[in-house]
Protein backbone atom coordinates (compact mmCIF):
# COMPACT_ATOMS: atom_id res chain seq x y z
CA UNK A 1 0.00 0.00 0.00
CA UNK A 2 3.13 2.29 0.68
CA UNK A 3 4.05 2.16 -2.91
CA UNK A 4 1.03 3.31 -4.20
CA UNK A 5 0.54 5.86 -2.10
CA UNK A 6 3.98 7.42 -2.75
CA UNK A 7 3.01 7.12 -6.62
CA UNK A 8 -0.65 8.90 -6.35
CA UNK A 9 1.66 11.80 -4.27
CA UNK A 10 4.41 11.68 -7.59
CA UNK A 11 0.83 11.73 -9.54
CA UNK A 12 0.03 14.82 -7.66
CA UNK A 13 3.49 16.04 -7.36
CA UNK A 14 3.91 16.14 -10.88
CA UNK A 15 -0.33 17.76 -11.62
CA UNK A 16 0.96 21.00 -9.91
CA UNK A 17 4.32 21.07 -11.08
CA UNK A 18 3.23 20.50 -14.59
CA UNK A 19 5.40 18.15 -15.13
CA UNK A 20 3.72 15.42 -17.87
CA UNK A 21 6.81 13.32 -17.37
CA UNK A 22 6.98 12.37 -13.71
CA UNK A 23 2.86 12.41 -13.72
CA UNK A 24 3.25 10.23 -16.66
CA UNK A 25 6.03 7.89 -15.19
CA UNK A 26 3.85 7.64 -11.92
CA UNK A 27 0.59 6.87 -13.57
CA UNK A 28 1.97 3.58 -15.90
CA UNK A 29 3.76 2.16 -12.56
CA UNK A 30 0.29 2.73 -10.52
CA UNK A 31 -1.38 0.89 -13.21
CA UNK A 32 1.51 -1.90 -13.26
CA UNK A 33 0.95 -2.73 -9.16
CA UNK A 34 -2.89 -1.95 -9.67
CA UNK A 35 -3.18 -4.69 -12.50
CA UNK A 36 -0.96 -6.93 -10.44
CA UNK A 37 1.53 -6.83 -12.58
CA UNK A 38 4.32 -6.21 -10.04
CA UNK A 39 6.50 -9.34 -11.60
CA UNK A 40 7.56 -7.00 -14.37
CA UNK A 41 8.53 -4.21 -12.29
CA UNK A 42 12.00 -5.52 -11.64
CA UNK A 43 12.56 -5.69 -15.50
CA UNK A 44 10.99 -2.47 -15.71
CA UNK A 45 13.82 -1.10 -13.29
CA UNK A 46 16.37 -2.99 -14.82
CA UNK A 47 15.73 -1.99 -18.80
CA UNK A 48 14.30 0.84 -18.07
CA UNK A 49 17.47 3.46 -18.10
CA UNK A 50 18.16 1.53 -21.39
CA UNK A 51 15.14 2.05 -23.40
CA UNK A 52 14.51 5.75 -22.23
CA UNK A 53 18.29 6.49 -23.83
CA UNK A 54 17.28 4.53 -26.36
CA UNK A 55 14.08 6.45 -27.65
CA UNK A 56 15.90 9.92 -26.16
CA UNK A 57 19.17 9.00 -28.94
CA UNK A 58 16.24 7.94 -31.55
CA UNK A 59 14.44 11.47 -30.53
CA UNK A 60 17.90 13.36 -30.97
CA UNK A 61 18.98 11.42 -34.00
CA UNK A 62 16.04 12.05 -36.26
CA UNK A 63 17.16 15.28 -37.84
CA UNK A 64 20.28 13.06 -39.52
CA UNK A 65 17.82 10.24 -40.54
CA UNK A 66 15.35 13.01 -42.10
CA UNK A 67 18.00 14.50 -43.83
CA UNK A 68 17.78 17.91 -42.53
CA UNK A 69 21.10 17.80 -40.91
CA UNK A 70 23.67 17.45 -44.27
CA UNK A 71 27.58 16.88 -44.48
CA UNK A 72 27.94 20.68 -44.80
CA UNK A 73 25.77 21.52 -41.38
CA UNK A 74 28.64 19.05 -39.63
CA UNK A 75 31.25 20.79 -41.10
CA UNK A 76 29.77 24.38 -40.27
CA UNK A 77 28.84 23.02 -36.63
CA UNK A 78 32.97 22.72 -36.29
CA UNK A 79 34.28 25.44 -38.40
CA UNK A 80 34.00 27.96 -34.79
CA UNK A 81 34.73 27.60 -31.08
CA UNK A 82 30.77 27.07 -30.11
CA UNK A 83 31.01 23.39 -32.15
CA UNK A 84 34.03 22.25 -30.42
CA UNK A 85 32.51 23.46 -27.14
CA UNK A 86 29.38 21.13 -28.01
CA UNK A 87 31.36 18.16 -28.69
CA UNK A 88 33.29 18.97 -25.37
CA UNK A 89 29.75 19.08 -23.74
CA UNK A 90 29.05 15.72 -25.02
CA UNK A 91 32.16 14.19 -24.39
CA UNK A 92 31.95 15.30 -20.70
CA UNK A 93 28.26 14.59 -20.30
CA UNK A 94 28.98 11.09 -21.48
CA UNK A 95 31.71 10.52 -19.19
CA UNK A 96 29.32 11.72 -16.50
CA UNK A 97 26.63 9.35 -17.35
CA UNK A 98 29.21 6.82 -17.15
CA UNK A 99 30.04 7.49 -13.73
CA UNK A 100 26.54 7.93 -12.54
CA UNK A 101 25.79 4.50 -13.64
CA UNK A 102 28.84 3.05 -11.85
CA UNK A 103 27.93 5.18 -8.56
CA UNK A 104 24.54 4.11 -8.74
CA UNK A 105 25.41 0.06 -9.33
CA UNK A 106 28.04 0.99 -5.92
CA UNK A 107 25.07 3.19 -3.81
CA UNK A 108 21.67 2.20 -5.39
CA UNK A 109 20.12 4.01 -2.11
CA UNK A 110 21.29 7.21 -3.84
CA UNK A 111 18.39 7.31 -6.32
CA UNK A 112 16.27 7.93 -3.65
CA UNK A 113 18.12 11.64 -3.55
CA UNK A 114 18.31 11.63 -7.21
CA UNK A 115 14.08 11.07 -7.55
CA UNK A 116 13.55 13.78 -5.11
CA UNK A 117 16.53 16.37 -5.95
CA UNK A 118 14.46 15.65 -9.64
CA UNK A 119 11.22 16.76 -8.45
CA UNK A 120 12.45 19.33 -7.28
CA UNK A 121 14.07 20.59 -9.88
CA UNK A 122 10.99 20.71 -11.98
CA UNK A 123 9.00 22.10 -9.46
CA UNK A 124 10.97 24.69 -8.28
CA UNK A 125 13.34 25.28 -11.13
CA UNK A 126 11.51 24.51 -14.01
CA UNK A 127 13.57 21.55 -14.97
CA UNK A 128 12.98 18.28 -16.67
CA UNK A 129 13.30 15.21 -15.17
CA UNK A 130 15.70 12.91 -17.99
CA UNK A 131 18.80 13.13 -16.69
CA UNK A 132 19.12 10.52 -14.01
CA UNK A 133 22.18 9.41 -14.80
CA UNK A 134 23.54 12.81 -15.25
CA UNK A 135 22.67 13.66 -11.95
CA UNK A 136 24.25 10.47 -10.68
CA UNK A 137 27.28 11.23 -12.15
CA UNK A 138 27.26 14.91 -11.15
CA UNK A 139 26.94 13.61 -7.41
CA UNK A 140 29.32 10.99 -7.93
CA UNK A 141 31.85 14.26 -8.61
CA UNK A 142 30.83 16.28 -5.66
CA UNK A 143 31.30 13.13 -3.47
CA UNK A 144 34.78 13.01 -5.04
CA UNK A 145 35.38 16.34 -4.20
CA UNK A 146 34.15 16.29 -0.51
CA UNK A 147 36.14 13.08 -0.28
CA UNK A 148 39.20 14.97 -1.09
CA UNK A 149 38.50 17.86 0.67
CA UNK A 150 37.44 16.29 3.95
CA UNK A 151 40.43 13.65 3.08
CA UNK A 152 38.26 10.52 3.52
Amino acid sequence: MYGELVLVALIVIGLLGRSSIITTAACILLIVKLTHLERYLPSIERRGIELGLLFLTLAVLVPFASGRVQPKDIVAAFSGWTGWVALAGGAIGAYLNSRGLDTLKMDPQLIVGIVVGSIVGVLLLRGIPVGPLMAAGITAIILKLIQLLVGK
